[in-house]
């Protein structure tokens, strides 16, 4: 299958200067692995221009409780890498949003990488982050990128070196994922966040030239939104959105009600965008 390359790329280009591009990050198959495909479509009519879906690991050791929480969840109800290759062909069937996988090495090798990036790509899947497997350490991925025409995307953060930045925009292809914040994931106060961004975009926009910048890790609100990607070309939300599903899951328009944040998180919370139909 090849009809599915190329939609990151044409996504930033068809929106380059018009507005911030959101990201966001779902575990795939939590709440539920029924609820995936008419969550998605709820995100994206709520404004959602990229999904990263989460491949849930047993020993998640760069995320917070959050996180932790929702692969354990999905882990529970059984999801696996044949159960999520289905769900991102099930989303193919309704949308053309780009998906990226992200996840840990571990359970992409147990897989065999061959076959996990075959299937990745028959499923209909744009990209890949594998923050355990930075460029230049596992030369099989990035070659299995290549020849399944898959983006491999890369972190960099505020204690990664210019040098390396520039290393990370050659070997990256879609995006490049900022860390705003160094540690685990989660949701932090915008202070927080602010502090941290300062300065160092500028450094990321002196490095990262070939690729479009998201910035993520601590963004909670639109306020926080629009504070750390003013000079990049969008962010990236997850912890924030995940707590806000547990807080609504499994009350009858928990759906919509992550539609309304979600609008809330892009548009502001007294946004004019229209509500999704349907």
């Amino acid at each position: 299958m090849t009809s599915q390359q190329g939609r990151i790329q044409r996504l930033f280009k068809n929106k380059a200067g018009k507005e911030k591009i959101m990201s966001l990050f779902l575990t795939a198959g939590y709440p539920d692995p029924a609820s995936t495909v008419d969550l998605v479509k709820e995100l994206e009519a709520s404004g959602a221009d990229i999904l990263e879906l989460g491949m849930p690991f047993s020993d998640p050791l760069a995320d917070g409780p959050t996180i932790q929480y929702a692969s354990k969840v999905a882990l529970d109800q059984g999801v696996h890498l044949d159960s999520i290759f289905d769900m991102v062909e099930q989303i193919r069937n309704h949308s053309g949003i780009p998906v990226v996988l992200m996840g840990y090495i571990n359970p992409v090798l147990k897989y065999g990488l061959d076959a996990f990036f075959y299937k990745a790509s028959q499923s209909g899947t744009d990209g890949i982050i594998l923050p355990d497997v930075p460029p230049g350490e596992f030369p099989e991925v990035e070659a299995l990128c290549r020849k399944y025409r898959i983006d491999p995307i890369h972190l960099v953060a505020p204690n990664t070196s210019e040098e390396r930045m520039q290393e990370i925009d050659r070997a990256s292809r879609g995006f490049v994922y900022c860390v705003s914040v160094t540690g685990v994931t989660g949701a932090r106060s915008g202070d927080e966040v602010s502090r941290s961004v300062a300065g160092f975009i500028s450094k990321v926009r002196r490095n990262v030239t070939r690729n479009p910048v998201l910035v993520g890790f601590g963004i909670r609100s639109h306020a926080d939104a629009v504070a750390v990607s003013a000079e990049t070309e969008g962010f990236i939300v997850g912890s924030a959105l995940i707590e806000h599903i547990r807080s609504v899951y499994p009350q009858p328009d928990w759906i919509s009600k992550t539609g309304a944040f979600v609008r809330g998180l892009k548009y502001g919370e007294n946004n004019r965008q229209p509500a999704p139909s349907g």
